[in-house]
């Protein structure tokens, strides 16, 4: 099995530009059923490039295809609507690959879609996440892991494929991918993945990658050890050099001057392993660690 995405993933894509283009295809390539794209002045013509029909909007895709999962690649300005398009559409998982997205817009996308109306919203500003062997939605790139028994959840995506190319290395297989996304409101979190992989019959071990800022890492910690404390966790924190009241990268990972403490790297690094959670210093070692536990 795998979480969120399998062979049963049908994708429509909003937003057929260049971009969307390229990353459908890759997507497309690797086996996804990417089954439609969506335009508002383009309906009723062809993708071109990837031979799939083109709707004017999400329900009129579900309709014709019966896309259950929508990627949106559209520029930061219009991704609030295409969100709340797809969610009002009936779409089960909404992949919000876009960076740059106000956060004002994601605080009532947040309300509407998630907090009211329970649809599983990936993002945005994330990689998406792949089920290897079974789909790929987003800009993962589908040639560095293997099938396998760990699942991996991240805020970054460039580290992610760091820790997946070493435990491919290794031989060490991942069930499911999941990219959260590093903006400060997002719509999946750690803990929402880390119970979803807790109930995946085939994920015996998770890896999380985490970011300085906020408290989502330790609330997951926290559920870890009351839930699943014999189940295999590694963790890394990246942030470890980043000074108090500077972003890093992402808009969400920066440390808050006066703030009330453990959002550094090095007190997450200290809580989780109160917890009984092994963290890594750097994603070799977080892979290296995990490749101990699994023996």
């Amino acid at each position: 099995m795998s979480i969120f995405i399998d062979e049963q993933t049908k994708v429509v894509v909003q937003g057929i530009g260049s971009q969307g283009t390229f990353h459908a295809k890759r997507n497309l390539d690797y086996g996804t059923a990417v089954v439609a794209g969506t335009h508002p002045k383009k309906g009723g013509t062809t993708w071109e490039e990837l031979d799939l029909p083109v709707f004017a909007t999400v329900e009129e895709a579900i309709a014709e295809t019966g896309a259950n999962t929508s990627l949106v690649m559209v520029p930061a300005p219009f991704t609030k609507d295409a969100i709340l398009e797809a969610h009002e559409a009936g779409i089960d998982t909404i992949v919000a690959i876009t960076e740059g997205v106000p956060v004002h817009d994601m605080t009532e996308v947040y309300d509407t879609v998630v907090r009211r109306g329970g649809t599983r919203l990936i993002g945005p500003n994330c990689p998406g996440l792949i089920s290897p062997g079974k789909a790929n939605v987003g800009i993962i790139p589908a040639d560095i892991p293997s099938p396998g028994t760990v699942g991996l959840v991240s805020r970054s995506g460039t580290l992610t494929y760091q820790i997946m190319h070493e435990l491919a290395q290794a031989g060490i297989g991942i069930s499911t991918c999941v990219g959260i996304g590093g903006d400060p409101v997002i719509g999946t979190q750690f803990l929402d993945v880390i119970q979803a992989f807790a109930e995946d019959p085939d994920t015996d071990a998770i890896a999380f990658v985490g970011e300085i800022g906020g408290s989502e890492e330790q609330k997951a910690g926290e559920w870890i050890r009351d839930n699943i404390p014999d189940t295999p966790v590694v963790g890394y924190i990246a942030g470890y050099e980043a000074p108090a009241g500077k972003q890093m990268g992402h808009a969400g990972a920066i440390v808050k001057e006066g703030g009330p403490g453990g959002e550094s790297a090095a007190e997450k690094k200290e809580i989780l392993e109160g917890m009984g959670i092994a963290v890594a210093l750097n994603p070799s070692e977080a892979a290296q660690l995990m490749i101990e536990r699994l023996g």
